[in-house]
């Protein structure tokens, strides 16, 4: 493709909002050509937010559009099963948010329907182009630290939690809500798949709910045994309310790695009575900022050369996989192998 790739962003929620600011001028080789929502109002303020580039209410219109070269889907998840096949069939590359999918079987369909299309998908996770992350992988890769051995990741979020949250047959709580990024930091990190999970959970939080919903957990805490050997451990919690948090580690034979930071930046006041102050990490949308950047630029380059995504429908359908087993580990008390 010689010429700038027409990018429609379907779904103009936060995360669709920041995938659109950087399709609109910071991605080379791409423009945002439209934007899709269901919802007028919220369409209408996105359009103006973004300089009015052509609009959609529904994203079979922006699908038809010949400006539109490739979509990036920050629908709910549920949509994603409908949007995914029908972009590719219509001859749109995809750019797909997580979680990719409802069910793995859902996830080889949108896999089947992008390569018979022979268009790329790729699914964000954000982190992995994360610039300390790519570092942390670079120098484990390098051997750095040794052969890795334990690895694990965290992620606490500070929100509270929307009342479909609470309803764990409908949200999956934060094993699905927060850490389907931490299960795919994993993957990566250790550069195998998951062989066993074990997850336990309980509501710290939010002690009013528990009657309604017994079943509710805001944090998790997850084992994982890795096919190589290697273990993992996740950490996940809502409603932490200091902050936002995401942190990895690898402990290897020879070293240590660490990426991550609660500090929104460097500034410490030192106050009269003797306290250090520091500002918290206020969202993930700080956080990431940069990393969502270079995730959009990764998939413009993918699709301009040809090559493969560097995060597939695989890893989308493995991470899905991943939660699903940890939920069954929880409700059922004991470890579980993934995939039965």
């Amino acid at each position: 493709m010689d010429r700038a790739l027409g990018i429609c962003v379907i779904g103009c929620g936060r995360a669709g909002m920041i995938h659109a600011h950087s399709f609109k001028g910071s991605v080379s080789g791409a423009r945002l050509a439209a934007i899709c929502d269901p919802a007028p109002d919220r369409l209408r303020e996105a359009a103006e937010e973004l300089g009015y580039p052509a609009c959609y209410e529904r994203y079979e219109g922006a699908l038809e559009d010949p400006a539109v070269d490739a979509v990036v889907v920050v629908t709910p998840t549920d949509a994603h099963r409908d949007v995914v096949p029908a972009a590719a069939a219509a001859g749109k590359h995809v750019l797909c948010e997580k979680p990719m999918a409802a069910s793995p079987a859902q996830c080889d369909e949108m896999i089947a329907a992008c390569e018979a299309a022979g268009v790329k998908l790729q699914i964000g996770f954000m982190r992995r182009f994360d610039p300390g992350f790519r570092r942390m992988k670079e120098l484990l890769d390098a051997g750095e630290a040794g052969e890795p051995t334990l690895v694990k990741s965290l992620t606490h979020g500070p929100s509270e939690p929307q009342d479909r949250m609470y309803d764990v047959s409908r949200s999956g709580g934060p094993l699905a809500e927060v850490n389907s990024h931490d299960f795919d930091t994993l993957r990566w990190l250790a550069g195998s798949e998951v062989a066993w999970v074990h997850a336990v959970g309980h509501n710290f939080r939010s002690p009013e709910v528990a009657a309604e919903y017994p079943d509710y957990y805001d944090t998790a805490a997850c084992l994982l045994e890795f096919e190589n050997g290697v273990l993992g451990m996740v950490e996940g919690s809502q409603y932490v309310r200091y902050g936002y948090d995401a942190r990895a580690e690898v402990l290897g034979t020879t070293g240590h790695l660490s990426v991550g930071t609660q500090q929104a930046n460097s500034v410490v006041l030192a106050r009269g009575d003797g306290q250090l102050v520091e500002d918290s990490m206020p969202t993930w949308r700080t956080l990431f900022s940069a990393a969502y950047m270079e995730e959009d630029a990764a998939f413009v380059r993918c699709v301009h050369d040809g090559t493969e995504p560097e995060v597939a429908g695989h890893d989308g359908k493995m991470a899905l996989m991943l939660v699903e087993s940890a939920i069954r580990s929880l409700r059922e008390g004991c470890p579980v192998r993934v995939g039965e």
